[in-house]
């Protein structure tokens, strides 16, 4: 028989269950409380492989299985709101050759019919179509030009619900098999998607085919994507092998080349995913892809839909969205980042409009870390850290995600590479599973550490720099893992981030290598948000810097936060009572 409490008793029951599931896992599951942590590396596991060879074009998981101009690379976005999803498709078949003719945009519609039931659709909504092209003035390199590329926006969606929905155009008719979306929470302090993964550096081989899966068995229901997507720029134009070192294997070049097939077949690899769950990207260094006249990134801007008119920013290279109570800020580094341009300016305003008491989380993401103690990229991008940081630390971001690093690092909370309990957790994870192979060389090792006229970033100046205090006075590497690096180790794997409410949050490594032996996580931790200790920060329209307001259901793990962990379960419940 079932028994209906009253809805305050419910309220305390939920609460009684999160503080006690934490409660018995404390024992297991460190906080960021319990920091900052003693430096600490696992070390690469000799039985494993550096890396694999990428999956061939004719490899299931890659070809195309429509025919015509039916849809195919089915993919998801959010939008600024979570009242709107974007849908993303191709059509028709892409060219490659010394001369290639673009297909026409307006040949086939872009509609999307959706409804709360199955086969019942009782909107329709149409978009727009575009092409591309990746042109080479070379002799003896192809051209390609895309299959039809269509962004359709949903607008008007209830929060949180489940839709059915159908692309394609239906006057042909060429419209998709039924598919499943599912909408985000409205943004509330006690609102947050299920689980939210996140992953790096992915590309195309047998590695980021055990990722994808592996990340596919833990059901996310939104996916970061944090840079170097297909590494279609590790071939020539005319396919054939690539390479895990481009300019090893063709030191003749003329330009970086890129096979952008491997762009297709990267999102019929990814559409299984991205059909059903939305995937939020930023650009890394291998989607610039130079070609004719110096353009750049024409892939990336042209394949992708991502909030950024919603948003303010104007650029498919730096936006933001929410996802219930987390405001989420992606970040370019490969275009001006200078406090004088206009991403800063953008970021800025955008950080000055959040809602601490609708999103306590700020979560931050872009491709090349700050942080980094690994010899691979090492200070690479201190020129934006120079910019950009102070106003991230302003701000109170909480976590920042990045990849670049073909490893997994967790770094204590730090600002300017000072230990400080106010700024953000980095977190990167570039270790997706791409053909360049796993980095397993830090900086620190003994005849490891680069040179200062190494590690130039693709985009941007040269910041290195000596660091003037602390254990590494004087030098440009540290002796020993730094000690504001928690964690490294060497694993292709993703993330996992579990926001429980406005307090805490519980991040998880899953290593693929884990996935086939003991399935232990390769690393964990409870984030903890304590603003009421960060008075410095600016506090940006409805933050609660001082703690005070916030209801004792968000503020019960607050109370835990200044533990002893035999702190009495009834006297929080009746408090909350």
């Amino acid at each position: 028989m079932d028994v209906l409490l009253p809805s305050r008793w419910r309220g305390a029951a939920a609460i009684f269950l999160i503080i006690a599931e934490i409660v018995v896992c404390q024992a297991l599951i460190p906080t960021t409380l319990d920091g900052p942590f003693k430096p600490s590396t696992r070390s690469f596991d000799p039985s494993l492989r550096r890396g694999s060879a990428d999956l061939p074009m004719d490899h299931p998981r890659l070809k195309k299985n429509v025919s015509g101009n039916f849809p195919q690379q089915i993919a998801l976005a959010l939008s600024s709101s979570p009242t709107s999803m974007w849908v993303s498709w191709v059509t028709g078949d892409a060219q490659i050759g010394s001369n290639v003719i673009p297909l026409d945009p307006a040949s086939v519609g872009s509609e999307v019919w959706y409804g709360k039931e199955s086969g019942k659709y009782t909107d329709k909504v149409r978009g727009n179509s575009s092409v591309y092209s990746q042109l080479y003035p070379f002799e003896g390199l192809s051209n390609y030009t895309s299959g039809i590329i269509h962004h359709v926006r949903i607008d008007g969606l209830e929060p949180g619900t489940k839709y059915f929905y159908k692309c394609g155009d239906s006057s042909m008719p060429a419209m998709s098999d039924e598919l499943v979306l599912q909408t985000m929470p409205l943004p509330g302090s006690n609102s947050y998607p299920a689980r939210i993964a996140v992953i790096g550096d992915l590309g195309l081989t047998s590695n980021s085919s055990s990722t994808i899966d592996h990340l596919t068995m833990n059901d996310p229901s939104l996916i970061l994507m944090v840079g170097d997507l297909t590494y279609a720029n590790q071939y020539l134009t005319t396919g054939g092998k690539g390479a895990s070192c481009y300019s090893c294997a063709f030191p003749d070049a003329p330009i970086r080349e890129t096979y952008q097939p491997r762009w297709d077949g990267w999102g019929r690899f990814m559409e299984p995913l991205t059909s059903r769950i939305p995937m939020m990207v930023i650009e890394g260094n291998h989607e610039i892809e130079p070609q004719v006249a110096g353009i750049t990134f024409k892939s990336y801007l042209t394949r992708f839909a991502v909030p950024s008119e919603e948003s303010g920013s104007n650029s498919n290279f730096y936006y933001s969205f929410e996802a219930g109570g987390i405001h989420f800020i992606m970040l370019g580094a490969y275009v001006d980042y200078n406090s004088t341009g206009a991403q800063y300016t953008w970021l800025q305003r955008d950080l000055n409009q959040v809602n601490r008491s609708n999103t306590p989380w700020l979560v931050a993401a872009w491709h090349p870390p700050w942080y980094n103690s690994y010899n691979s990229h090492y200070q690479e991008f201190e020129c934006m850290r120079q910019e950009m940081e102070a106003l991230l630390y302003q701000y109170g971001v909480d976590i920042v995600f990045n990849g670049h690093v073909h490893a997994y690092e967790r770094i204590n909370r730090v600002y300017n590479y000072t230990l400080d309990s106010c700024g953000p957790v980095y977190i990167t994870v570039g270790d997706g599973g791409n053909i360049e192979q796993v980095d397993v060389d830090h900086a620190d090792d003994p005849g490891k550490c680069p040179s200062p006229g190494d590690n130039k970033p693709e985009f941007g100046g040269v910041c290195h720099l000596n660091f003037t205090s602390g254990l590494a006075k004087g030098k440009f590497c540290w002796d020993s893992q730094p000690e504001w690096s928690a964690f490294r180790e060497s694993s292709f794997g993703h993330g996992i981030l579990e926001v429980v409410n406005s307090t805490y949050a519980l991040w998880k490594w899953h290593r693929n290598q884990d996935n086939y032996k003991d399935d232990k996580l390769g690393d964990r931790i409870y984030i903890v948000r304590q603003p009421e200790l960060c008075t410095n920060s600016s506090t940006s329209k409805g933050n609660d810097a001082t703690g005070k307001g916030s209801s004792i259901a968000n503020g019960a793990p607050a109370l835990l936060a200044k533990w002893k962990w035999f702190i009495s379960l009834p006297f929080i419940l009746t408090t909350v009572m």
